[in-house]
């Protein structure tokens, strides 16, 4: 059953997402319906603002108003996720909820992807695409989470960092 779960996106009443992913949270354990419904999670971006008093760093939700659900698809997971209060409904047509493409998912960084990479910070390595392509460096920093490395590569004489995809470079042996 699990292959079968897909991410579905409720739509709720604006300031109310930490009370229905609750609400849904607890329903499940309730109903013993963790084979079926996966979990919930509200996306959430880190932002500093700048204040009066100097800049401060919150957490805000990137898509006020919604809740992502995985779950399997019945009509008895349909019910249980649309009588929690507070939901108004799925995103999709009439009753049919719309689950999300694996691009969307991945674009909004609600399941993490393990990733391997085949070099660490210092190693030589060469940029494989992009404006840089064929230019040497070395690691600087790996960013797992936002799936970015920093390669220092020598530009005009000059020592530059650059950012990078995780898979725009390659280990030189």
């Amino acid at each position: 059953m699990a292959d079968n779960a897909k991410w579905y996106v409720a739509h709720t009443y604006s300031g109310y997402e930490n009370a229905v992913a609750a609400a849904i949270e607890k329903a499940v354990e309730n109903r013993n319906m963790r084979d079926l419904i996966h979990g919930v999670n509200i996306p959430m971006e880190t932002v500093t603002e700048i204040t009066d008093n100097g800049p401060k760093t919150v957490d805000r939700k990137v898509f006020p108003g919604y809740v992502l659900v995985k779950m399997v698809m019945t009509d008895e997971t349909w019910h249980l996720v649309r009588n929690v209060r507070g939901v108004t409904g799925f995103v999709g047509s009439g009753n049919k909820a719309i689950p999300l493409t694996e691009e969307e998912v991945a674009s909004m960084g609600v399941e993490k992807k393990e990733i391997v990479v085949g070099y660490e910070v210092g190693d030589r390595v060469k940029i494989t695409e992009g404006a840089l392509e064929s230019f040497l460096g070395a690691v600087e920093e790996i960013d797992l989470e936002r799936s970015k490395v920093r390669v220092v590569v020598e530009m005009f004489g000059r020592e530059t960092p650059v950012e990078l995809e995780l898979d725009q470079i390659e280990p030189v042996g």
